[in-house]
């Protein structure tokens, strides 16, 4: 079924975690669609909104193909596709250039996005991962490897939509999936939405800076 929009679907994956409730959890949104959902679920379950900033790593020739992801901390996920375009490894030269590339934007973003406060640690935190939806599973893969390193509690998915072959990539790095839906037949994420309208970075920023100074407030 499609989703009216992101707002519906974060209230139905809300729904799904709401044993969570009252545990305090890390809720980390993958920019910028999944922010607002995010928002949603950490409302719902009393718990602390940031995002997690991961970048595609694009392929030669084809911008619009991921062949990898890049995290802030500088950490590598790389497709097995790779060989398809003459690349061995992440220290290819290719490679190194197109990192460069995304981490300027993942430091560019992060200071836009929270320029007054570091990233809130998911040590020990239950932390739940949101995105709007699911395609190839690289970015959710490089975003759940950087929680990881930092030694949570527990790493949960939060997806609307996912094919099953990424859905079964994704099982392997996560504690626990929620996805709404898998499809036999998927294509492209705004498929399964009658409302996939783009969310720009003021609505992210504004989104961010209203759940810092509410939880400023509570402190």
């Amino acid at each position: 079924m499609p989703f009216q929009n992101r707002e519906q679907a974060a209230r139905l994956l809300a729904k799904k975690l709401i044993n969570y409730k009252g545990q305090n959890p890390l809720v980390l949104a993958i920019p910028r669609g999944a922010v607002p959902m995010a928002k949603i679920i950490a409302d719902t379950l009393d718990g602390e909104l940031d995002v997690v900033l991961v970048r595609k790593l694009r392929a030669p020739g084809y911008p619009e193909l991921a062949i990898g992801s890049v995290d802030e901390a500088g950490h590598i996920y790389l497709a097995e596709h790779i060989g398809d375009f003459g690349i061995q490894d992440e220290h290819d030269k290719y490679i190194e250039e197109e990192k460069r590339i995304q981490m300027e934007t993942l430091r560019r973003r992060r200071n836009l996005y929270t320029p007054v406060r570091p990233p809130i640690s998911p040590t020990n935190r239950i932390v739940i991962v949101v995105d709007d939806g699911i395609a190839t599973g690289s970015t959710m893969i490089a975003a759940l490897r950087a929680v990881r390193a930092n030694n949570p509690a527990k790493l949960i998915v939060a997806t609307a939509v996912a094919p099953l072959e990424a859905l079964q990539r994704i099982e392997k790095e996560a504690d626990e999936v929620v996805c709404l839906e898998v499809p036999p037949v998927f294509f492209a994420i705004g498929d399964f939405f009658e409302d996939f309208s783009q969310v720009s970075d003021e609505e992210v920023v504004a989104i961010l800076q209203q759940s810092n100074s509410k939880h400023t407030l509570e402190e």
